[in-house]
């Protein structure tokens, strides 16, 4: 199954949390930070929202900075995604 995003809506992919912290130390789950960077796995077409012409800036595959509790999760499949309008991607990873 597929996920189609609408409008200005992008649909992302979390990393993982880190299993061990930059010291050597294995992480239990509570301590684990919870990732922001996320993989774009589709991207909506843009066109006009609330009145604006938007323009899609982010295409499969870039790597994304969004908030922390930003969208909204889904679950397909098995595999945890998010869905969050293109305002509220904070950066690109290059």
């Amino acid at each position: 199954m597929n996920i189609k995003p609408l409008a200005d809506r992008v649909v992302v992919k979390m990393a993982e949390a880190e299993e061990v912290s930059k010291g050597g130390i294995i992480l239990a789950g509570a301590a684990k930070e919870k990732p922001s960077i996320a993989e774009v796995v589709a991207v909506g077409k843009g066109g006009m929202v609330d009145g604006h012409e938007v323009t899609m800036e982010l295409k499969v595959g870039d790597k994304v900075l969004v908030g922390q509790y930003s969208g909204s999760k889904v679950k397909l499949d098995g595999e945890e995604y998010t869905i969050v309008r293109q305002s509220e991607v904070l950066a690109i990873v290059e």
